[in-house]
């Protein structure tokens, strides 16, 4: 019996999360509702709490017990949260991080899958910020259930209608079905160590060099190696992402403070893995000052940076090391060609060329080629998805 906290904002769509509630009900769920002072210009807390058989929250200070603080035992409490309907307001407030009223200060402290549902006129679903405020909301793992088009409150026909509670019921059966039925091993207890993010070289003042990695595969292995119980230490360079929640967060610059980082921090670990994508070269003289342009070419010499993988593979004692071959061709060729060099117990290769799943994707494909000639491939899904099924492939093993 999973619990699901249903988030209900101000718009007329919110009659549909009453329909909501009961099909939910009905389908074995234990439901918590929770309305914004907004949200009751449209609907009563009594009809869902009639329909629930739960007190509806609507107020962050209406503490019924006093030995705990509410909104915080509720984001705990659920194993998916639905903010259904979900207004340009609410997803602005998410994206940016405002907490002002009791559903956004427990979405903001809730570490379980939250999807939402957008209801809205198709002029503001449209707009530059809200277009934004949802990309946002999906790197940092937020899930999204389109609207609908048809008739709106507005009298336009267009997108923008709220989707059906019964659509919303068979993605929330769906995700569950889902994780039920992938056997979960424990990481409890194992320490993990996960590079994560480009680096950046530096030549003069204002010139860098760097790569296309977001960060995100690193910073989703970092998530769910902390779901599944891991002490996690995340070694990143800079990218666009929110820090994990519950990880120990180590931010770096170039290849040389990465490679100091995981030096600090390897004999420590049961797990390293290396999922950054490390400069391989670094410029031999820099300046703190802005070249000036001058006639002709410029030639610049470049030096070797340590390589962290092999260096690791050679240096390592009990720990179990994971690395990643991100190639454009051969990917096959390059990643056995790795397991071997590096002395790695896996490698994960991926295509970068292909841009579906390349290093600005929220999707990948890999295939993890273990050591003892074992090989694992994993099909297109989000990174996040990707990220858990590589880690419970390992612990399976580490368990057994």
């Amino acid at each position: 019996m999973k619990n699901i906290l249903l988030a209900v904002t101000g718009g007329i769509a919110a009659y549909k999360a009453i329909d909501l509630t009961s099909k939910l009900t009905q389908n074995g769920y234990v439901v918590r509702v929770m309305l914004t002072e907004n949200a009751q210009q449209f609907v009563t807390p009594l009809a869902f709490q009639a329909i629930s058989r739960n007190h509806v929250y609507t107020d962050t200070f209406d503490e019924k017990d006093v030995s705990e603080i509410q909104h915080i035992t509720i984001a705990d409490w659920a194993d998916a949260v639905i903010v259904a309907p979900a207004t340009a307001n609410t997803i602005s407030k998410l994206a940016n991080g405002l907490a002002d009223n009791m559903v956004t200060s427990t979405l903001l402290a809730t570490t379980a899958p939250v999807f939402i549902a957008p209801a809205m006129n198709v002029h503001m679903l449209e707009h530059p910020s809200i277009v934004a405020n949802m990309a946002k909301l999906r790197e940092y793992g937020y899930k999204f259930i389109a609207p609908g088009e048809g008739y709106l409150a507005c009298g336009y026909v267009a997108k923008g209608r709220m989707e059906e509670p019964i659509t919303i019921l068979t993605i929330i059966d769906d995700y569950f079905k889902e994780n039920l039925n992938l056997q979960t091993f424990s990481l409890q207890g194992k320490k993990v160590l996960i590079t994560a993010g480009p680096t950046i070289e530096k030549v003069d003042a204002v010139r860098y060099f760097t790569n296309r990695s977001s960060g995100k595969m690193g910073y989703a292995l970092a998530e769910a190696a902390r779901d599944l119980g891991a002490e996690v230490i995340l070694v990143s360079g800079e990218t666009q992402l929110t820090q994990p929640k519950g990880v120990e967060y180590v931010q770096i610059t170039s290849a040389e403070d990465m490679f100091q980082a995981v030096k600090q921090y390897k004999d420590n670990m049961d797990m390293i893995i290396k999922a950054a994508a490390v400069a391989d070269y670094t410029p031999v003289e820099t300046t703190d000052k802005k070249m000036k342009k001058q006639d002709g070419d410029l030639e610049l010499v470049f030096k070797r940076t340590t390589d962290i993988l092999k260096y690791l593979g050679e240096h390592k004692q009990n720990q179990y090391l994971v690395g990643f071959a991100a190639e454009t061709d051969n990917v096959e060729k390059y990643a056995m060609g790795k397991l071997k060099k590096k002395n790695a117990d896996v490698i994960i290769s991926n295509h970068v060329a292909n841009q579906e799943i390349g290093f600005k994707s929220s999707d990948n494909e890999v295939e993890m080629f273990f050591a003892n000639g074992d090989r694992v491939p994993f099909k297109k899904e989000s990174k996040q998805k990707i990220a858990f099924k590589i880690l419970n492939e390992i612990a399976s093993r580490w368990n057994s």
